[in-house]
């Protein structure tokens, strides 16, 4: 039997088929009695969903990230589709394709590392290119790089999403040098591979996307540097350091690429480099969530449904094309 998946599920539709579960929490109604809150989700998105009348017992079965087989019935409520789970069972993860149930690139992983090679293989400042080698040279590291999301939900949320966003943005940044000559390319080639290296252990990624402990407790940015600290001081002590104030610069792109501290930078750009990689990720970050949400949100006619991180619905009309019509 086909699997029916999350965008295709419409109100009123009895499903019974297998999901992957994430977030799961036991909850009190205004009465007194249990309910399950939960997220259910395949490849093509995930939807809020409720099991109304639980038991302690059910709740202790639900893995914190795995799969279920669910029996229930789709609802509009305030809007928004949900869930609404009549009984479940846990699924061993050996018996699921996870390709159905997890999003990824469309794209070339291998076409797309190899071109990354070739941009950093660019860079001409030694002391740069040599802390640049040892991050590529860590195979454990790249393999995780190029399976990594980039983000839990905002942008480039399926696995190779972090390659995808962080070549985008090199050849953003290989545009943008003609016009500006006095970047210093180098830095910025370096902090744009590097800015958000901490994704590989921010994230965890091979049943569901969600965070780490200690992704949780720190976040990319602060394991991001910590990360580059230690690739310096093993240059160091290998007769080969980083001079300081090429280190502090690199590192001070990484701490201040989400440009203001109300978005997370723990210091704003000071340098025209940090500037331009603030500006590159954030340009490649709402391209990707622009498109995807006008793709993939239901919304109604022209218009996708209100989105708060943006703080507007989006316009989703292609008018030029409607005009060729």
């Amino acid at each position: 039997m086909a699997h029916l998946y999350i965008k295709d599920i419409q109100p009123g539709m009895q499903i019974n088929d297998i999901y992957l579960v994430a977030q799961p929490i036991l909850r009190n109604t205004a009465r007194g009695d249990l309910y399950i809150a939960m997220f259910l989700s395949d490849k093509t998105g995930k939807m809020n969903s409720r099991m109304w009348q639980a038991t302690e017992q059910i709740y202790q079965q639900i893995p914190a990230e795995g799969y279920l087989q669910i029996r229930g019935k789709s609802e509009l409520y305030q809007g928004a589709m949900q869930i609404i789970v009549n009984d479940l069972q846990v699924v061993d993860p050996s018996k699921v394709n996870p390709a159905e149930y997890m999003p990824r690139t469309e794209k070339d992983v291998v076409a797309m590392y190899k071109e990354l090679l070739e941009i950093l293989a660019s860079i001409e400042n030694l002391p740069l290119r040599n802390l640049v080698s040892l991050f590529v040279k860590d195979n454990d590291l790249m393999k995780r790089f190029c399976a990594a999301p980039a983000a839990m939900q905002m942008h480039h949320n399926y696995l190779g999403g972090l390659l995808e966003h962080t070549l985008n943005m090199l050849h953003a940044a290989q545009a943008l040098f003609p016009l500006y000559p006095r970047i210093q390319k180098d830095l910025v080639v370096a902090a744009i591979f590097l800015h958000d290296i901490g994704k590989t252990r921010e994230l965890s990624y091979n049943v569901g996307i969600g965070y780490t402990d200690q992704g949780q407790l720190l976040g990319h940015i602060i394991q991001g540097t910590q990360m580059v600290a230690r690739m310096a001081d093993q240059l160091a002590a290998a007769g080969n350091p980083v001079p300081q104030p090429i280190l502090d610069n690199l590192l001070h792109i990484i701490i201040s690429h989400h440009g203001t501290l109300e978005f997370g930078a723990v210091r704003v750009p000071a340098t025209p480099e940090a500037y331009m990689v603030h500006y590159i990720d954030n340009l490649d970050a709402k391209m990707n969530q622009t498109t995807m949400l006008i793709e993939n949100d239901p919304g109604e006619g022209n218009w996708t449904s209100y989105q708060k991180s943006l703080e507007t619905k989006l316009y989703r009309n292609r008018v030029l094309e409607t005009e060729a019509t």
